[in-house]
């Protein structure tokens, strides 16, 4: 789709005036005037404000990304039949609803990222077949009444937060016999950022390839979300991680700016800016920022929430962390050193071993090592043997 920013005019900047004015971020202009059609200022603060608060970048310009949320963010439950279809999923703030709604009822879509998918289908004939409705899945007149109409059950906090919290403590502090995907960013013919011929795809997929390796190393089973050539969408590799029944997901990107300043270390988890936020992802997005920051000494530009396909399709866990900057020189040189790789590398590994310990037996921000996850895990082995 065409990219839309300040100075743009057209049908198409009428159309995100009208959604921004919907949702109480622009005031309306008078019928008829030139200013319908032209992206001016006010409309460049509007749209900051809804990336802000939808997890997005929040840069101005009306992408692919953005453009979806603000077609997602013109829905409210009823205004439409909701159902699940294989070929085009459903989405918007009416699916999100429908499923915090299912949550506080004790019924379990997954968690509430607004994509009507199979999980959510089962959760909705649950509820229907338990209260003698026809169990066909779709959420029409009669089943809108009595979501509305029946009290919460599940009471004391939000249900997916406690599910994941859950999940998380049963697994246990050992690394062996989990599954993570390694997600390295682009590749094929997308070679996301490029200076001077040095791709973050390449860079990403040898920074990927050293955590596949340590990972492997521990008893984890460790996927490639994808081959060395190949650049699925975000869609297919959120779905690779969903059908290999993944326990989290790292996805591996650098990031790029006009400014040649910009510089540092960010990491991302699920969050759609009301209150749906992946609380575990959170967590680990956080202990991978700590870690990486303390080993590598790149600017801290924090752990954010977003609402990128590939951690909103994601039924676990999943964390994009942005390793500095191509653009920037001195984030360059680091990323092109190979041991720098290995370094985050190992942060990314202690980092989710600490995770599995849930604070237990733990050691100080980045002096935790390779060797010392190595030493635990067939220590572990070896009490188990005798």
């Amino acid at each position: 789709m065409q990219l839309l920013r300040r100075g743009d005019c057209g049908p198409a900047v009428r159309e995100i005036r009208t959604t921004l004015g919907q949702l109480g971020l622009l005031p309306a202009v008078p019928p008829g005037s030139r200013a319908q059609d032209m992206f001016d200022d006010g409309v460049d603060r509007a749209v900051r404000m809804f990336q802000q608060g939808r997890g997005l970048i929040t840069d101005g310009i009306v992408g692919p990304d953005t453009a979806r949320a603000l077609r997602e963010a013109g829905w409210s439950l009823g205004d439409r039949m909701l159902s699940f279809t294989l070929s085009t999923p459903t989405t918007g703030d009416d699916v999100a609803h429908l499923q915090e709604r299912l949550l506080e009822l004790g019924y379990n879509p997954g968690r509430p990222s607004g994509l009507f998918d199979q999980q959510t289908e089962q959760a909705l004939i649950r509820f229907q077949r338990d209260y003698g409705m026809t169990p066909d899945g779709v959420c029409g007149p009669e089943t809108l009444r009595a979501l509305r109409q029946l009290g919460r059950k599940v009471t004391g906090g939000r249900p997916h937060l406690m599910r994941e919290q859950e999940l998380l403590r049963r697994a246990g502090p050992r690394m062996r016999g989990k599954r993570i995907v390694i997600d390295p960013g682009h590749g094929g013919h997308d070679r996301g950022v490029d200076v001077g011929g040095v791709t973050e795809a390449d860079l990403m997929w040898d920074l990927a390839r050293r955590v596949v390796g340590r990972m492997s190393a521990t008893g984890m089973e460790a996927l490639l979300s994808r081959p060395e050539n190949g650049n699925p969408p975000d869609t297919e590799r959120a779905q690779f991680a969903n059908d290999v029944g993944a326990d989290m997901v790292v996805s591996l990107h650098t990031d790029a700016s006009f400014s040649p300043h910009a510089q540092g270390l960010a990491t991302y988890y699920f969050g759609n800016g009301s209150g749906t936020t992946s609380n575990v992802g959170e967590a680990l997005a956080g202990l991978i920022q700590r870690e990486l920051l303390t080993r590598t000494s790149m600017l801290d530009c924090r752990s954010q929430t977003c609402t990128w396909e590939l951690v909103r399709r994601t039924r676990m866990p999943a964390v994009r962390v942005e390793v500095g900057y191509l653009t920037h020189l001195g984030d360059r040189r680091k990323l092109l050193d190979p041991g720098f790789r290995d370094v985050v590398a190992e942060g990314i590994l202690v980092a989710v071993k600490r995770l599995y310990l849930l604070g237990q037996d733990d050691q100080p921000t980045g002096t935790f090592t390779f060797n010392d996850v190595l030493a635990r895990e067939y220590a572990r082995d070896e009490i188990r043997a005798v």
